[in-house]
């Protein structure tokens, strides 16, 4: 349920910037003839022409959604071009729209803080930008002001606005009571003449003055986006990012809308509820439903003590304020995703039937899966800790439809065997959740993995693993497969940790036969293999002082520091995986 978190004290400028039919926008880049032409972007799959997961707004002027099928789309707009998202093991691709996505973000986050929210959305904190704009160049001391700026839509903005002696009035209607209006009243009606005089009043509050701030900044981000890599975006600039959001889509394509406090309420109280983020499912139900609530207006209806008495002490309270548009959710400071995920759906005739069946597209789904974290490692030293299965499930006998099939997770063994595995130990359990004691035949209409709780390699760590190993040793990350270990029942639900092929100390044949004919390099052998024990015991010790030293209150950082150090010296260990705090290790010459 959602938490309600403080608002900060001071003033923010947060912006959501949304691509435009984004993967129409990559197809088009990667085409240039379909520019200006209806098209739409179709998932892979040959029932019924293809799901449509992008439509250009040529397209959608003859009626074609998002919801249709690729025939559908033909039948409403028989010119349109469909194309076909890249196919790699029979599904989707994504990869060169997270590719092109990646570029904006690069752009994007120059300016501020900035949160990849997905492929072709983002949030960012531009409060410290707009406040050195507002400190060293102020809007309504600037000649001009960036022409895309002036395009923007200020949310309660008057149609006319009216200058009296250098000093701008504002309103809402023309009184035509007022005398000698046309000697001291300049009508400045023109939209964007009108947008230009609020982004400069020298009257503003100091809330306007950096949302006008923001404005201009964000608008010259979306032209160097449109420059450097010839895609368009929208978006939305209030204080928070709930309010951001919600206004980034309002005026598409190519168009940024801003919300000063002042149009807060008004903007939000004809909006029906189920648009508000996290209440378009049991929430926003339940809302409707017990209390009668379908738009945000309702809603202020309620006391926080009412809202609290139905929804507990923080869900009410957070309701309470997102009523009245108050949010202290902090734009997070991540251009990588928070999880990676590989899913494929199976409509109509399409759906799974069979263990078998579901074996086979679950190790394809796994070895993508496996690609992406073990690049997430290589290129961006961050570690996955949970492997999650979902699925979407019905039963032939339909008395019990309403059950879900129940999503299933595990710790995150490295290797795409492994996950291959463990993600089919997760489906049968989930299967047998879902069935019951029913032996009835099952469908599988979905089924995706999904890779979270991914953490940074602590810093220090190689630092550290140099020192031990020299400065001439080379570590794969793909050591990271967890292959079975021996359990070693002495020490409990500790790890028993064996080195790899490659932390074997014994000799070679050849230097055993070498040994065995002469005393002297039998002697010499012996020593070798003393100083081989030596130098293994001594990364063992360097380890336990590490493990013994690291005084962390999370003990799963403290754990990944270890866990890690002892990946990258070759030794297979989950403990990553595992989040164990204590470890011990035995390595065997």
């Amino acid at each position: 349920m959602p938490v309600a978190r403080p608002e900060p004290q001071e003033p923010r400028v947060i912006a959501h910037v949304d691509m435009d039919c984004f993967y129409v926008q990559v197809e088009q880049r990667r085409n240039p003839e379909l520019r200006g032409q209806p098209t739409a972007v179709v998932q892979y799959n040959d029932w019924k022409g293809g799901g449509l997961i992008a439509v250009s707004y040529e397209a959608r002027k003859f009626g074609v959604k998002r919801s249709m099928r690729g025939d559908e789309a033909k039948m409403v707009c028989p010119s349109i071009n469909l194309v076909q998202v890249p196919v790699a093991r029979d599904k989707a691709d994504l990869n060169v729209y997270r590719s092109a996505g990646s570029e904006v973000v690069a752009i994007l986050s120059t300016k501020g803080k900035c949160e990849r929210a997905s492929i072709d959305e983002v949030y960012l904190d531009l409060t410290d930008a707009a406040k050195e704009m507002l400190l060293e160049s102020p809007p309504e001391l600037l000649e001009l002001i960036f022409e895309e700026a002036t395009k923007s839509n200020i949310l309660g903005l008057p149609s006319v606005i009216f200058v009296l002696h250098d000093l701008i009035v504002v309103s809402l209607q023309f009184d035509m009571n007022v005398t000698n209006r046309a000697s001291y009243v300049q009508d400045v009606s023109n939209r964007e003449d009108s947008v230009r005089a609020w982004l400069c009043r020298a009257d503003a509050d100091y809330q306007d003055k950096l949302l006008s701030c923001g404005a201009i900044i964000v608008a010259q981000l979306r032209v160097k986006v449109l420059e450097e890599t010839q895609f368009t975006c929208s978006a939305g600039i209030a204080h928070n990012k709930l309010l951001a959001k919600l206004v980034s889509g309002m005026h598409k394509p190519a168009q940024q809308t801003v919300v000063p406090s002042s149009a807060v309420q008004d903007f939000l109280v004809s909006l029906p509820i189920k648009k508000m983020k996290q209440l378009g499912g049991k929430l926003g139900s339940s809302l409707q439903d017990d209390l009668g609530v379908n738009t945000v207006g309702d809603l202020l209806s309620f006391t926080e003590d009412k809202l609290q008495e139905y929804y507990g002490v923080n869900t009410g309270t957070w309701l309470w304020k997102i009523a009245r548009g108050i949010s202290g959710e902090e734009v997070e400071d991540r251009l990588l995703p928070k999880s990676h995920g590989c899913g494929k759906t199976f409509p109509g005739p399409k759906a799974l039937k069979n263990n078998a069946s579901v074996k086979t597209w679950l190790d394809r789904l796994c070895e993508e899966l496996s690609e992406r974290i073990q690049s997430d490692l290589n290129q961006n030293k961050r570690i996955a800790q949970t492997l999650t299965l979902y699925a979407r499930a019905c039963k032939k006998n339909k008395s019990d439809s309403i059950k879900k099939f129940p999503s299933k997770s595990c710790p995150l063994r490295y290797g795409t065997v492994k996950i291959q595995e463990d993600a089919m130990k997760l489906f049968e359990s989930g299967l047998h959740d879902f069935l019951g004691s029913q032996n009835t035949k099952w469908s599988i209409t979905s089924l995706s993995v999904s890779a979270s709780k991914i953490f940074d390699i602590p810093i220090g760590t190689s630092s550290i693993l140099r020192y031990i190993k020299g400065p001439n040793s080379t570590v794969s990350p793909a050591n990271l497969n967890c292959s079975s270990l021996p359990e070693d029942p002495s020490l409990g639900n500790k790890l028993y940790i064996a080195p790899n092929h490659e932390e074997h100390c014994e000799p070679s044949l050849s230097e055993k036969e070498d040994c065995g004919n002469n005393s002297n390099l039998a002697k010499q052998c012996q020593i070798k293999e003393e100083k081989k024990v030596s130098k293994k015991l001594t990364e063992v010790k360097v380890l336990k002082v590490l493990q013994n030293r690291i005084k962390l209150k999370n003990t799963r950082l403290r754990s990944m520091l270890i866990g890690t150090s002892l990946t990258l010296l070759g030794v297979t260990l989950p403990a990553v995986a595992h989040g164990c705090s204590t470890l011990k290790i035995s390595i065997q010459p």
